[in-house]
Parts: structure tokens; sequence; C-alpha cells
């Protein structure tokens, strides 16, 4: 589905902002926060937050927050789970772990540990 589709379908107001941010988590293959994106966006910290605010309660984005306190922002479209390595904080979807409990709406589920790297580097 295109961005403008999305924008539309949630009746959003289409900006040029809106468009960037949501382009930006389309083509990312890993959830992204601020610090990851903000050489990559003409705009303010706070028009940032402002869209992806509004983004969180139409359902267009999930979040969460990982160990390094960073919040993580991606694309919603199928539930999945995340790795947060506790050493280096990367974040890795995974995304052969089907999740699935009767009656209940799952948006995110967080699985820390360390990652191969760290594993190999004794961090």
């Amino acid at each position: 589905m295109s961005i403008n589709q999305i924008i539309k379908d949630k009746n959003i107001k289409l900006t040029t902002a809106r468009v960037a941010i949501l382009e930006l988590f389309k083509s990312a293959n890993k959830p992204l926060s601020y610090e990851d994106i903000k050489k990559d966006i003409a705009m303010d910290k706070a028009t940032f937050y402002r869209n992806i605010s509004n983004f969180e309660e139409k359902g267009i984005i999930n979040a969460f927050e990982s160990n390094d306190r960073r919040r993580y922002f991606e694309l919603n479209i199928k539930p999945h789970a995340h790795f947060v390595c506790v050493s280096c904080n990367s974040v890795k979807c995974i995304k052969t772990i089907d999740i699935d409990i009767p009656n209940h709406q799952i948006n995110n589920v967080i699985i820390n540990g360390k990652c191969d790297i760290c594993i190999l580097n004794n961090r």
C-alpha cells in the first residue's frame, strides 16, 4: 500500500513532513529511533514527534522503548517480535515467531539478550 493511501485511509491531512517520515519507515528493514533518522529528515524534533504521536493514535506506527531508553518506531504492518541486545542496544525484527493469544491484540513483543556480535566479542 502506498504512503498516500495509508494517510488517506486514516483520514489524516497529507503533508510533506508526514510523507517523508512514513517513507523512511517504509524503506527501513528494522525499527528506527529519531536519532537514527534525524539527519535524513528536514524537520525539527517537535514536528517529528507531533506527527509520530498522530500516527500512533491512528494505528499507523508501532513504538517501543529499548534498553538505551530510546523509542523505536516502525510501520504497523504485522505484529512481530523484536530482539534488543542488552550490550550494544542493537534492535532486530524477528519475523519467524508467530504469536497468537486468542481474544487478545498483540502490538509488540520484546526479547532481550545478547546478539551474536556481542557474544563473539565477549561484551
